[in-house]
Formats: C-alpha cells, sequence, structure tokens
C-alpha cells in the first residue's frame, strides 16, 4: 500500500540530475530550495550523481541519491510511493517518460517535466488524467521555456482582462521579440523521435496537426481553420509574401516560432480545463519577429526555410541520419559564456470581445532552453512541494496547476510578467 503524500521519504526527487539541463536544475535547488526540503537526486548511474552531488554546495552535498532507470516499471512505481513530487529531466518522454508520469499519477505524487511533444502529453492526458483525479496527483507537463512563458503569460492577461471587466479573449498573438540562447539537444531529440512515431501513422500525423488535440473536450472546441492559421497568422492582420508574413498591426516581417505547434496547444488546454475561461471567441498564435524593412524580410524568408528544412529533414530516415552528425545531441549543452548573453522577451497581444487590447510582456535575462528552463522546472517543483495550490488534480498545464504561485516565484529571479491596457 502507499504511503500517502505526508509520511513519505522525501519532499522532491530530481529525476535525470546527470544531464546537462538536470545538473543545472539541482544546482538551482541546491542553492535556493529550504534546507528543510528533503530532496534526492535520481538517475541511472551512482557514479554519475555521486559526481553531480559532489559538485553542490551546502546541505546539497548530503542529498539522497537513487538509482534508478526511468524505463523500468517497477522501479518507477517504487520511487513514486517515496516522494511527494517528482521533477523529471528524462526525454525523449514518449521513449522514456510514460511509466515514471503514469506511476506518479496512480501514487498521488506530483509531477513535473520538460516535455515539449504533443504526442506524449496526449498519450499522458488519455492514460493518466482519470488516474491522477482519483489519487489526487497534478501531473503537470511543459514546465520549462516549453511552455510556461506561453501559458502564464496568456493566463496573466486574462485574469486582467477579466479583473477589468472587459468581457474575454478574441484573438491572441505571441510574438517573440527577442530569443538569445544555445540550442538544445533534447529538443532536437524529441522532434526527431516524434517525426519517427508519426511517419508510418496518418492517425498520430492527425493528433500531431490538431490545434485542438490537447482538448479534454474536442466535440465542444471551435472549428479548425487551416493548420496555417492556427498555428501561425491572424486573418485579416498578417498577410503572407512568398513564404513568409508581415504583419500589418506591429508592421513587422515575422516568422514560424519553432516552439508554436507545441505551445498553442498546452495554451488551449488551459483554457478548456478552465471552462473556456479565456473565452469561445479565444484564438491563439505565435510568431518570430524579425523586423522591419526589407532586412525583416530576408531575416523572416530564412528562418521559414530554415525551420521548413529541418522539419522536412527529420520525417525520412536518410535525411534524419545526415541531420544527427550535425545537430546538438541529448544531453549536450552551451558554454557558460553562451548561457550568460542568454534572454528573451515575448509580448502578448490581444484585443478582448469588448474591444480593449491588452500586452503582456513575459521575459526574463536568461537562456531560455537552459539557465532559464532549470529555474522554471526547479520553481515548479518547488511550487508542487510547498505551496497553496488550485484545488486540481488529474494531467494539468502549468497555469492550471500552479497559477499565480509559480508566477511569483519567478518573479523572485527576475523573470517579468507586466500587463499593459493599451
Amino acid at each position: 500500500m502507499t504511503a500517502p503524500p505526508t509520511a513519505r521519504e522525501f519532499d522532491l526527487v530530481l529525476v535525470g540530475a546527470t544531464g546537462f539541463v538536470g545538473r543545472l536544475t539541482a544546482a538551482h535547488l541546491a542553492e535556493h530550495a529550504p534546507t528543510s526540503v528533503r530532496i534526492a537526486l535520481a538517475g541511472r548511474s551512482d557514479e554519475r550523481l555521486a559526481e553531480v552531488r559532489s559538485s553542490l554546495p551546502g546541505a546539497a552535498a548530503d542529498w539522497p541519491l537513487v538509482v534508478v532507470d526511468t524505463t523500468d516499471s517497477a522501479a518507477v512505481v517504487d520511487l513514486a510511493a517515496r516522494t511527494r513530487v517528482v521533477v523529471t529531466t528524462v526525454g525523449p518522454y514518449a521513449k522514456l517518460g510514460m511509466p515514471l508520469a503514469s506511476a506518479c499519477a496512480a501514487a498521488g505524487t506530483h509531477y513535473a517535466d520538460l516535455t515539449g511533444e504533443v504526442l506524449f502529453v496526449k498519450d499522458s492526458v488519455d492514460t493518466n488524467h482519470a488516474l491522477a483525479e482519483v489519487s489526487g496527483a497534478k501531473i503537470v507537463h511543459a514546465c520549462g521555456f516549453d511552455s510556461i512563458p506561453s501559458d502564464l503569460g496568456v493566463w496573466k492577461i486574462a485574469q486582467q482582462v477579466a479583473a477589468d471587466g472587459e468581457g474575454t479573449l478574441g484573438e491572441t498573438v505571441t510574438h517573440v521579440r527577442t530569443l538569445r540562447g544555445g540550442v538544445s539537444g533534447g529538443t532536437i531529440d524529441s522532434l526527431r523521435q516524434q517525426a519517427i512515431e508519426i511517419s508510418g501513422s496518418p492517425e498520430r500525423r492527425r493528433a500531431v496537426t490538431d490545434p485542438h488535440g490537447l482538448s479534454p473536450d474536442r466535440d465542444a472546441e471551435p472549428p479548425s481553420r487551416n493548420r496555417t492559421q492556427d498555428e501561425f497568422g491572424l486573418v485579416g492582420k498578417v498577410q503572407a509574401v512568398a513564404g513568409t508574413r508581415y504583419d500589418q498591426v506591429t508592421q513587422r516581417w515575422v516568422a514560424p516560432f519553432f516552439m508554436a505547434s507545441f505551445n498553442t496547444r498546452i495554451v488551449r488546454r488551459s483554457n478548456s480545463l478552465t471552462n473556456w475561461s479565456y473565452g469561445r471567441e479565444f484564438r491563439y498564435s505565435e510568431v518570430m519577429d524579425t523586423g522591419r524593412g526589407p532586412m525583416g524580410a530576408v531575416k523572416a524568408g530564412l528562418t521559414a526555410a530554415v525551420l521548413g528544412g529541418l522539419f522536412a529533414g527529420m520525417s525520412t530516415a536518410p535525411t534524419r541520419t545526415l541531420l544527427d552528425r550535425i545537430l546538438p545531441k541529448p544531453g549536450e549543452g552551451p558554454s557558460d559564456e553562451t548561457m550568460d548573453r542568454g534572454r528573451f522577451v515575448f509580448e502578448i497581444e490581444t484585443t478582448t470581445t469588448t474591444g480593449a487590447r491588452y500586452t503582456q510582456r513575459v521575459g526574463a535575462a536568461y537562456d531560455p532552453g537552459y539557465s532559464g528552463t532549470a529555474i522554471m522546472l526547479g520553481q515548479a517543483g518547488l511550487a508542487l512541494a510547498l505551496d497553496e495550490l488550485p484545488a486540481r488534480s488529474g494531467v494539468l498545464t502549468p497555469s492550471v496547476a500552479l497559477g499565480e504561485a509559480l508566477v511569483t516565484r519567478l518573479e523572485g529571479f527576475d523573470f517579468e510578467f507586466t500587463t499593459t491596457r493599451r
């Protein structure tokens, strides 16, 4: 019989502590977690775990080590029963993550990960949501740069619109104004694994391309426009020119944002999980601003071409093999100098059903995929372990599970969440 959460050995176990982001997350927790929080480090190698622990300051030098293979069902069941919260960096999640997520859902253990994989989240919803609702577990996917800035940013703007009595959200678009940091080998590997999975399955391909595929009530969602409109451009505001886009409102050229196909689904799931609190007229997309004038158009075209080539290259085995030789590998990461130069700025623009216009600015001076993600994941785990949170369980999004508690925590590390009425 599983012990109740209050009687368990650990408050938080970090799984995947020996990977690049895992090490960063361990260092963040060692520096910022209260000493009263009982934390353990987990991974496949006792030797590598001990190496990570030896680099940590203070009380973290004595954190317990747990050797576990996340594909071993019995081992992850035992791990989930020993802790109140699991935080995991072990991906690609479709290949390595489901046994641990399911074990947490069954044991009433809160869980947070870094997945950016639509199919994994969909499978987790199908497998774990009802189970976690019964056990009381919060299974929170996408707790890094995928998709906390998007999800919390839209949630914050919706909260302000509601407080002002200005109806609900209509057309809403996230503009990526600044994005500087290293390229994640883990993200590339997740893309690779998803491409392999959908290559021979029309059903899985349809699941990936459905804009509302993570909704708990797909039949209640609005009919989809074509995929480009759903993920990228706003009808009437953004016009296509030679494969790029020009935003008539901001007067900037824009290109596809490579994380939009995942982030948009997480944001839409937040809306549907909260009984469509953002509104039935809510339409959401994400773009990357490339600037004004001819140079902005050139940058947009190059960005679109590179992303199109990457997605096309991942779709067949021969080109995947070629890309594998040049793209970052899982567990690799940038230099300290590169991370020190990292930063990101999102501006989320919306027009409400009353015609009011708002902008939400979300940003931080961290490498988004590495040092910034380590903070987001570490603070999500601490919020699950320590904070008074919304009374929800199941497979949730960061905003639905953590809401203002996580916003407040991130603001303590100089993350910006600023809402402006225009």
